[in-house]
């Protein structure tokens, strides 16, 4: 059996790292066709030595320029800019997209793949969130395969009966299911005292007490809102409604997410807090292969705990599950609003709680109408996000 051709869109990121490591472990499984990235040429560099892609992708043409000119003795050619992530996600000779670029930048390319009818490992939530129906629809128009690989949704699809995975029942329900249970740490602050939260630094919000991420998707662990996109995402992913899914947090992350049946089973999927076993499981579904992962050990582990989520604590989840119930142009406006937030606050230009500020000022000043085409999505985000910046701006 040939190698299987693998693209891997967000190459520098955690997830694009950890899925590499996956491959290097099965490599006559695997084969590394090309790598994207945004503007990290440096490590950009080091993967293509190491991997030898035959195409490197950068957001950018300086980044492009200036990685051409490092793999110049190479023979992986270097390409720019997102169209070109389109042209090679969907090339005839690639087998699997991993997409784990982080935002709305991640949509376009995996449109693309799936529109090329590939077998998609779905790491960014964003594609979902902005453009849920659309998405979906065209999963099933051009018969591509989509394998979620966020923990928290690669574990509600292992713990699910096979025709509620490959989409053969029109509800959950028609599988006996009554309930999805969503899964999350709580982040670093699950315990502050929540009048403390305004003087939150940057360097406190992206040091995730369980997980290593980026930053962005650490300072939304930290408010919350990677689990509120992660309800929006479930929504699409699992062909169900807000009201049947709960957030459950479970500060230990070694129970991933679980389904409770309508007979009073609770089906769970355990595991160490490491990408990689997600990651294994969408490259090979449905066979198994070694991840690099080591097993619980049940002996040691101290204890297991539950609690539902305080919204006082956490007003952006709160914010993306009435945005879920609201529908997509909600979604979408809401997501691109948390973007420039969330940038503004790295940057150190607003508060830790301006972001929930910024976000819910956005949804509510935004005219929200029904998205039915991929142009009038990138709109609405566009449209969003300038009111988010405006937002900002008078905060200064």
């Amino acid at each position: 059996m040939s190698a299987q051709q693998l693209v891997v869109l967000g190459a520098t990121g955690s997830i694009g790292l950890s899925t590499l490591d996956v491959v290097e472990r099965n490599p006559s499984r695997y084969q590394v066709y090309a790598l994207a990235a945004g503007r990290n040429v440096e490590k950009m560099a080091q993967l293509c030595f190491k991997h030898k892609p035959r195409y490197a992708i950068m957001d950018e043409q300086a980044a492009a320029k200036a990685l051409a000119d490092i793999l110049a003795s190479t023979e992986t050619e270097v390409l720019a800019g997102v169209v070109e992530m389109q042209d090679i996600a969907s090339h005839v000779d690639v087998d699997i997209v991993m997409s784990a670029i982080v935002g709305a930048a991640g949509l376009l390319p995996t449109l693309s793949a799936v529109e090329a009818g590939k077998k998609v490992l779905l790491a960014n939530k964003e594609s979902l969130v902005m453009s849920g129906q659309l998405f979906m629809d065209k999963v099933k128009q051009h018969g591509a395969t989509l394998l979620p690989i966020d923990s928290e949704h690669n574990a509600i699809y292992q713990c699910l009966p096979q025709q509620a995975q490959n989409g053969s029942v029109d509800s959950i329900h028609k599988c006996g299911i009554s309930k999805i249970l969503l899964t999350g740490s709580g982040g670093p602050f699950l315990h502050r005292d929540i009048k403390s939260l305004e003087s939150v630094t940057v360097e406190e919000a992206v040091a995730h007490p369980n997980w290593s991420m980026g930053q962005k998707i650490s300072v939304d662990s930290a408010t919350m809102m990677n689990k509120g996109l992660e309800f929006i995402e479930a929504k699409w992913l699992f062909n169900c409604q807000a009201d049947d899914i709960e957030v459950v947090i479970h500060p230990q992350s070694m129970i991933h997410s679980m389904v409770q049946y309508r007979d009073g089973s609770v089906i769970a999927q355990m595991g160490q807090p490491d990408m990689r076993t997600p990651i294994a499981y969408g490259l090979a579904y449905p066979e198994r292969i070694d991840a690099g992962v080591e097993p619980l050990d049940f002996a040691s582990i101290v204890d297991f705990t539950f609690t539902k989520p305080d919204y006082a604590r956490y007003p952006n989840l709160q914010l993306a599950i009435d945005a879920c119930s609201a529908g997509q142009a909600a979604t979408t406006t809401l997501n691109a609003a948390n973007e420039v937030a969330v940038a503004a606050f790295l940057n150190k230009q607003i508060g830790f709680c301006d972001i929930y500020r910024v976000n819910a000022q956005t949804l509510e000043l935004s005219e929200l109408s029904v998205l039915k085409s991929i142009e009038s999505i990138m709109e609405t985000d566009r449209r969003a996000r300038r009111v988010a910046e405006q937002i900002i701006a008078s905060m200064r």
